[in-house]
């Protein structure tokens, strides 16, 4: 049993020394792997010289014997291309860059044994290795990548398709030559998905192609669709935008028909509207019975109708083509019966209505005028019968003041200057024939000794006169207004004969004359 407790404890160390070496060996390499500095990447592009560089940073204690520079492509394997030891010269075994590589500075120092190698192409792309040989820690290393640029060439284009129901591809974008490979991706809302493939280019150069594919549609026709190309030579991402060109039969559609064709209407059209890829140029109209109306007007793709009749009462067709194919719509009639249109009746009728009633207004009023001016030019006139012919004569300013105006040709004329002026009645069957006289126009006056009083239709004309002769008399000078008029001028009260009473009083009605004073005058003389 002792026995194998010790078996165990003898493995156990073993296991234990062996984990330490290990450990050791990886923290010495990794302590020397830092000594040796270089640049992690260098970029260049074909035909530039590059420069890399290599130094030891603490040679404390440390033999450095050797310097070699390695080369190893990304598909091969490694080779030498540059060895410098102390005390002998630089030397350049045969390898792919020889000729174009050389240390830098030269003579090189072994501490900073840096390398330049010019007009590099593409196939220079790879690793270089910067090694040491060192005493007593051995070999340590730092490794450069060097990584060749070519800007490519991109472009993008659009793949004209007809509209159909297979996936096809419908546009194409190109990154041409590049080092690195170009990345390119597809901006649209449409449905469809972008494929990539990758071609060798010129001179170890990579070509990337990538195409959209969808199943076109007319509705896709014209929609946006962009090519991003992005690489490493590259500020920002190049954007190249397209537009879809889908191809497709014409698509028609008749507008213009309201449902409202009735019998008598005047100049109603339908318009042919049709869209296609490529652009229809002509519309051909049809009917369905193979005749067109009369009445009817084509002008490219607009159809007019003049007049509605029957003969419109039919069902109209609208063909379309383009080398895609043939589209068409139709449009069936139906011609109405003329209606009446309410509002427009009420319209009429109260327009018709409001003529007549400005019309009544307007005549009334015509009326009114005339009326009263009439009145106001035959003044005063006395309404007690055929036996009694009455005038009122309105003196001026040149009337005197106790009621005698001048007269005009042979006739006498009486005006008054205030409403207490006399009035003069004749009286041909008193017992004292002659003019009668009266103080006060107040008081009734007399028709053959009998005393009379002032009929209806005199006192409504003194009233209308007496506002014109107010405002008339308001300018008359002082002494010649009269302040209480009250309609009352002096009346002069003819009684003619018996056997002459029709003649003088169809006389007297014909012989008054108005003047602009406002009074009225006997064209011939009155004998008193």
């Amino acid at each position: 049993m002792a026995r194998h407790d010790a078996q165990n404890w003898h493995d156990c160390s073993k296991m234990i020394g062996l984990l330490c070496l290990v450990a050791s060996i990886v923290l010495q390499h990794g302590v020397s792997g830092q000594r040796v500095k270089v640049e992690p990447e260098v970029l260049s592009y074909p035909g530039q010289t590059v420069n890399l560089r290599c130094a030891f940073t603490d040679a404390t204690g440390i033999q450095l014997t050797m310097v070699t520079w390695i080369y190893e492509p990304k598909d091969g394997e490694r080779i030498n291309i540059a060895v410098f030891l102390p005390n002998y010269d630089p030397n350049y075994p045969d390898s792919p860059v020889k000729g174009r590589v050389s240390f830098a500075p030269s003579p090189p120092n072994v501490v900073s044994p840096s390398i330049e190698i010019s007009n590099v192409g593409m196939t220079d792309e790879g690793k270089y290795i910067c090694e040491y040989a060192t005493y007593p820690s051995g070999n340590e290393q730092g490794i450069t990548h060097l990584v060749m640029l070519a800007k490519p060439q991109n472009s993008a284009s659009v793949v004209t398709v007809v509209a159909g129901s297979k996936s096809v591809v419908v546009a194409r974008c190109e990154s041409v030559d590049g080092r690195p490979p170009a990345k390119i991706s597809w901006v649209t809302a449409v449905n469809g998905n972008g494929t990539t493939v990758t071609k060798p280019g010129a001179d170890n150069t990579v070509t990337v192609i990538s195409e959209y594919r969808m199943v076109p549609s007319p509705k896709d026709n014209g929609k946006d669709l962009s090519c991003v190309v992005a690489h490493r030579t590259q500020v920002k991402p190049e954007s190249f935008p397209l537009k879809l060109a889908v191809e497709y039969a014409p698509q028609v559609t008749i507008v213009g028909y309201d449902n409202n064709w009735y019998v008598g209407r005047t100049n109603v059209a339908l318009t042919c509207q049709a869209t296609g890829n490529p652009t229809p140029l002509t519309a051909q109209w049809k009917t369905m019975t193979g005749e067109m109306p009369d009445t009817v007007q084509i002008t490219e793709n607009v159809l007019k109708v003049l007049k509605v009749d029957d003969a419109v009462n039919t069902t109209f067709v609208c063909q379309v083509k383009n080398r895609i194919g043939l589209g068409r719509d139709q449009v069936a009639v139906t011609v109405r019966e003329p209606s009446v249109n309410p509002s427009n009746a009420g319209v009429v009728a109260g327009a018709v209505i409001g003529s007549l009633l400005a019309l009544l207004l307007v005549a009334a009023l015509i009326a009114v005028l005339i009326t009263r001016s009439r009145r106001q030019q035959q003044g005063y006139r006395a309404n007690d019968g055929s036996d009694m012919k009455t005038r009122m004569f309105g003196g001026g300013k040149k009337a005197s003041k106790n009621g005698t105006g001048g007269g005009n040709g042979s006739g006498v004329g009486v005006g008054g200057g205030n409403n207490n002026m006399p009035i003069y009645v004749y009286d041909q069957g008193s017992s004292h024939p002659g003019l009668g006289e009266k103080n006060n126009h107040h008081q009734p006056l007399t028709m053959g000794g009998v005393a009379t009083t002032p009929t209806a239709q005199d006192i409504l004309l003194s009233n209308e006169l007496d506002d014109g002769e107010r405002r008339k008399f308001d300018e008359l000078e002082e002494d010649e207004r009269y302040d209480n008029f009250t309609g009352g001028a002096p009346i002069l009260q003819l009684r003619p004969p018996h056997d002459q009473d029709d003649i003088i009083g169809d006389y007297m009605d014909d012989d008054m004359e108005s003047q602009r004073d406002g009074s009225v005058i006997s064209r011939t003389a009155v004998y008193v």
